[in-house]
């Protein structure tokens, strides 16, 4: 009896468990498929937008810049507990001009960013106790805590009693 309980039980664990890693997708599908058959200087917004669906980002600058993101991520193996490890990352940038014709296409994948150098430089603080803007702010925020200055009217009363 004990032998039939241990096979059924080991069986429900080996045919519930899957060889095939779980796989997180952010972003469009098959965008380095999909990115092909955009044309510069041909295919316009409403192309786009029918190929690719919504662009992930936008900023507008002279030209409109369209982002688009695809990221698929699974867990890694044991020894790394189980965190997850990125096996695809492709970004592809779009500039539209004011027509809403495909002006530049420029497409990145995980490869491509490593080689991005990024500078790890920091930048300080701008002002000290002793600059012009900690004195600026510095009298901001005393008229700010006492627009009528009624503090300096009741102290300068109560130090001449």
């Amino acid at each position: 009896m004990n032998k039939a309980l241990y096979i059924i039980f080991f069986s429900l664990i080996v045919t519930n468990c899957s060889f095939k890693p779980v796989v997180k997708h952010h972003g469009v599908p098959f965008l380095e498929k999909k990115q092909v058959s955009l044309i510069v200087s041909k295919s316009n917004k409403n192309d786009i937008k029918k190929t690719l669906g919504s662009p992930s980002t936008t900023s507008k600058f002279d030209n409109d810049i369209w982002i688009y993101i695809e990221r698929q991520q699974t867990q890694s193996k044991l020894k790394n507990f189980g965190r997850m490890k990125i096996f695809k990352n492709d970004v592809l940038v779009l500039e539209i001009d004011k027509y809403g014709i495909l002006k530049k296409k420029d497409f990145y994948n995980k490869n491509d960013m490593e080689n991005i150098k990024i500078v790890e430089a920091t930048t300080e603080a701008g002002f000290k106790k002793s600059s012009f803007v900690y004195n600026f702010m510095s009298s901001m925020r005393q008229k700010i805590n006492d627009p009528l200055g009624q503090r300096a009217k009741k102290r300068k009363a109560i130090s001449q009693r």
